[in-house]
């Protein structure tokens, strides 16, 4: 896990040290309302939180790539025989997102990657953290959002976004994140 970060990381720096005109550095940091879709029963969303940065890199005045490196927290709430069950899932995710800009107004979609980092689950009130055993390890899904962007770089947006690998390991369970998020975003530099 270490390794990945650090390969992240040192991905990131050596793009930003080799920036151009269309290269773009920010951050970013807002509210996620998780659950899941599939084979878990009346699952209910809870709320969470993302932060990370991101690169955006100008192909067009009205065309860029945006690769983002976010933390994020998703799970789901739900009922079983033994109470209410809570399970919370901490990941690190890398959407790859085409973006389309129209003065201000963008629209984005594209792959996202996940990898757990932890979970942990709670029921009836006991709390069982564990060593994520039975959860699957990666995540591959999907994002696609809006939002608006101010001249200053300082923009606000609105993305879904759904996993196509199921959350465990095991092919029996097939439960999909299912993820909303309002974010508060930064572009060095402006827009």
């Amino acid at each position: 896990m270490k390794k990945l970060v650090f390969f992240m990381a040192a991905l990131f720096m050596t793009l930003a040290a080799q920036a151009q005109d269309g290269l773009k550095l920010g951050l970013k940091a807002g509210g996620n309302y998780a659950s899941v879709t599939g084979d878990v029963t009346d699952a209910k969303y809870k709320f969470g939180f993302h932060a990370g940065g991101f690169l955006d890199y100008g192909i067009s005045d009205f065309v860029s790539i945006r690769p983002e490196l976010l933390f994020s927290m998703k799970g789901y709430e739900a009922a079983t025989p033994l109470g209410d069950a809570e399970v919370s899932l901490n990941y690190l995710d890398l959407p790859i997102l085409a973006r389309i800009n129209a003065d201000g107004l963008f629209f984005e979609g594209g792959p996202t990657l996940g990898y757990l980092l932890s979970s942990s689950m709670e029921i009836g009130g006991k709390s069982l953290d564990g060593d994520d055993d039975g959860m699957a390890k990666f995540e591959l899904g999907y994002a696609a959002g809006l939002g608006y962007q101010l001249p200053t770089g300082l923009g606000i947006g609105l993305r879904y976004q759904g996993g196509i690998t199921s959350i465990f390991d095991d092919s029996d369970g097939k439960a999909r994140n299912s993820v909303f998020q309002l974010s508060l975003s930064y572009t060095l530099g402006g827009r």
